[in-house]
């Protein structure tokens, strides 16, 4: 199965003359309802979305990689120093071998696992994972929030003049990209237009692109990211330069990713399942190692290029202070009472702890 790619150009342009006209404020274009209802479907049916965003290009994303690129091949001792335990890694770096795969500590998905079909099982990771992850905060911060520690100041490594830049601009793009596809979504649904985005507002999105060395850990079969699921509203990936990513479908099929030139891919995470009541569920995915993987190191040894695999990835979030529970029609499926009202903040601190991010060097 291949995911759609959907072109939001036509969303966006219609979105854009519905702000300038004041009193048109319905989407009144059958094939844009369409459209809609197909991204809400995608999303409930897969957990995975491909998209097109004119504003987001392809070289957009190569000057970001080629910055973290640079910023992952610097020595581990220097890296070190934008490190932030006490924040639970929230902001600055994360080094390799601290993130535990939530399948290694979670009983309930452990079972899943067991009784899934053979050709279809992740791959079992040996222990914590063997990746860096920079955590980099995109957007206005609340003034007042119970949870400052989910909403600390950005940390600039020294010798990047362009860090600040080159990490807002590429995150605020992805924003806005998310920020359609939740609109989208929401039409889609049957909720109004902006019952996702109004959560968002000031959430503690955060940029947060992983560098996997290949040199030391390019093995085939090596897991770099444990499958797992993410714990914010929507996940948006640009195009990584090494394969490896393998998602499961709601049926319990496994598929690898490929994600096409232009185009940026998007999934489900733990708050939408709460937003929706289980009609989108997070969607679980792996990052590991594979032939296609090995053949993209060889052609970069080839063509002299860093051996360095940056996952361009941005967790878009409900602001902390805001309440996740069922919305509009979901609050009376007969599984909402599973996705009881809870402080999305206090949501985001109890996911944190289970993977080894929040607690393990010291409280705030």
């Amino acid at each position: 199965m291949e995911l759609p790619v959907i072109d939001l150009a036509p969303y966006l342009e219609k979105s854009a003359k519905c702000s300038r006209e004041v009193g048109e404020k319905k989407l009144d274009d059958p094939n844009l309802q369409k459209l809609c209802e197909e991204v809400s479907r995608t999303l409930a049916q897969t957990g995975a979305l491909l998209v097109k965003d004119p504003r987001c290009s392809a070289q957009d994303n190569d000057r970001f990689i080629d910055m973290m690129e640079k910023y992952f091949q610097r020595p581990p001792q220097f890296k070190r120093l934008q490190e932030r335990p006490h924040l639970h890694y929230q902001v600055g770096v994360t080094p390799e071998g601290v993130e535990v795969p939530r399948s290694l500590v979670d009983e309930e998905i452990q079972g899943k696992l067991r009784a899934m079909p053979k050709e279809f099982q992740p791959s079992t990771p040996m222990g914590p994972d063997p990746k860096w992850r920079y955590m980099w905060r995109v957007g206005p911060r609340p003034s007042n929030t119970r949870f400052q520690e989910l909403n600390a100041e950005p940390v600039i490594p020294e010798g990047f003049p362009e860090w600040k830049d080159t990490m807002d601009s590429w995150g605020y793009k992805m924003i806005s990209a998310i920020e359609a596809v939740a609109e989208m979504a929401a039409i889609g649904f049957g909720l109004p237009k902006d019952a996702f985005t109004s959560l968002m507002k000031q959430g503690p999105h955060l940029l947060a692109p992983t560098g996997s060395d290949l040199q030391r850990y390019g093995q085939e079969g090596t897991v770099f990211a444990g499958y797992h699921y993410d714990l914010n509203f929507l996940t948006i990936h640009g195009r990584s330069r090494f394969p490896g990513l393998n998602i499961w479908l709601r049926n319990g099929q496994k598929m690898e990713v490929k994600v096409p030139i232009g185009c940026l891919l998007i999934q489900t995470g733990k708050q939408i399942e709460w937003l929706t009541a289980g009609d989108c569920i997070a969607g679980m995915h792996e990052v590991v190692v594979t032939n296609r993987t090995t053949d993209a190191i060889k052609l970069a040894l080839q063509q002299d290029r860093s051996l360095w695999r940056v996952s361009s990835t941005l967790f878009a979030h409900i602001a902390s202070d805001a309440v996740l529970k069922p919305l509009g029609h979901f609050a009376g499926s007969p599984i909402a009472s599973n996705y009881p009202p809870i402080c999305a903040g206090e949501f985001v601190e109890q996911e944190l702890a289970v993977i080894n991010l929040k607690g393990n060097k010291g409280e705030l």
